[in-house]
């Protein structure tokens, strides 16, 4: 198969560009200019220079080839305008999947997020939860979620998405300051502690976008791709301290005062196009409650993740220590 990849200079999209390799596919991936690695630019992929939101860089990513695999994003940073957000994240998906169609792609994986869904009111949530964005990263992908599903709806074109849980593993960073705070002895989970929070090992996750990609199952469905449980934020927790060695503060602190800080240092620091030390969708982690079900994943695309949290997260510590990042 020839597949067309954004993202993969990114992590999750790196590891799917090495899986794809591995079993025999071309790849073509579309990177920015300055994210070209020797890493990438040795991997034996077909590099495209260009940016999410240019219609000849999509039509040159996508000529030639048998299915999209669109992982790429604009995350949560400051500095960008709400319009930036929409320019990569819907404008870039809406460029990729005309461009898909007149090239007459088979297959397009879409990445969304679980985020969408906000904080879960009767969990676990399944993939007909209520959309509930809360900020403009979830509701850009909110957005270009709803506007594949009917592309494909309308075009004939295989729309399979994928919503993905918390991605963690070695080298990611999204949980490297929870880690580092147990493993020194300062951290206190803000909050009640009973919140979930559903976290997604690369390793299963790679597979599941493999599955999307393969099974004729997948066409014109939406999937939550997640660990085998979610876990309260006492219960993550107690397993980095366990993995680390180090250890949690035996109290909780309120939310609301973080919260609030969180509001006005953003307020000070995002026209600035400084990154607040602080967010209020950081203390979101804690206090939004995200569970899901993989039941449809698993029925449809026989997929099984492997990785359990409490194994997920030795990996991960392990690989911090003997590179140094704790």
């Amino acid at each position: 198969m020839k597949v067309a990849l954004t993202g993969a200079s990114g992590y999750t999209g790196g590891h799917v560009l090495k899986r794809l390799l591995a079993r025999g596919d071309n790849v073509r991936a579309l990177v920015r200019e300055g994210s070209i690695s020797p890493v990438l630019s040795g991997s034996g992929a077909e590099i495209v220079t260009g940016v999410l939101g240019s219609a000849e860089a999509a039509r040159r990513l996508v000529e030639g080839c048998d299915a999209v695999m669109h992982i790429a994003a604009v995350y949560r940073t400051a500095g960008h305008p709400d319009s930036y957000y929409r320019e990569v994240n819907v404008l870039g998906t809406r460029l990729l999947l005309e461009a898909a169609r007149a090239a007459g792609v088979r297959r397009f994986v879409h990445t969304s997020t679980v985020g969408v869904h906000g904080d879960v009111r009767n969990p676990p949530a399944d993939e007909n939860a209520p959309i509930a964005p809360s900020d403009i990263y979830q509701e850009t992908k909110a957005e270009a979620d709803v506007l594949a599903r009917e592309f494909g709806a309308t075009h004939g074109l295989e729309v399979a998405i994928v919503r993905p849980g918390a991605i963690y593993g070695p080298a990611e960073t999204r949980l490297l300051k929870v880690f580092k705070g147990i493993a020194r002895g300062r951290y206190a989970v803000v909050g009640s502690g009973k919140a979930h929070y559903h976290l997604v090992y690369i390793d299963d996750l790679v597979e599941g976008f493999l599955l999307a990609l393969d099974r004729k199952e997948a066409a014109g469905e939406t999937f939550i791709i997640a660990g085998p449980r979610s876990v309260s934020q006492d219960d993550l927790a107690h397993e980095v301290a366990k993995a680390t060695g180090g250890s949690v503060w035996p109290f909780h602190i309120p939310a609301w005062p973080i919260q609030r800080l969180g509001d006005v240092v953003e307020a000070i620091c995002v026209p600035l196009g400084i990154e607040p030390p602080i967010h209020r969708r950081r203390v979101d982690f804690w206090v939004k409650n995200r569970s899901f079900s993989i039941e449809k994943a698993r029925r449809l695309l026989g997929y099984a993740p492997k990785v359990d949290v409490a194994e997920g997260i030795a990996r991960t510590a392990q690989w911090y220590r003997e590179n140094g990042w704790l």
